[in-house]
């Protein structure tokens, strides 16, 4: 497994069911910097995959505006999650 580094920025836009949209929500992953950010899409990638929902408090932190979201959700109300993400190289 090779160890990730790099610094990535993310937008999140969480898909409801019924319509509704919530986000884009900004968070940005490092190996210093602790968000939950990837943690969500992989826990909902889980839960589509028939594993069951532990976890329903994600934090999402994005230091360029000073801000942390909170978000409480159930998977099971959520159809889709969309993550984008901006790279930063080291170069």
């Amino acid at each position: 497994m090779v160890a990730e580094k790099n610094l990535t920025n993310h937008e999140i836009t969480i898909a409801l069911q019924g319509g509704a949209v919530l986000g884009p929500f900004r968070g940005t992953w490092s190996t210093e910097s602790l968000s939950d950010v990837r943690t969500l899409t992989r826990d909902y990638d889980a839960y589509l995959q028939g594993g069951k929902q532990t976890r329903f408090k994600y934090h999402l932190h994005d230091p360029d505006t000073n801000v942390s979201h909170s978000l409480v959700i159930s998977f099971e109300h959520i159809t889709a999650i969309y993550d984008r993400v901006r790279l930063r190289s080291n170069t």
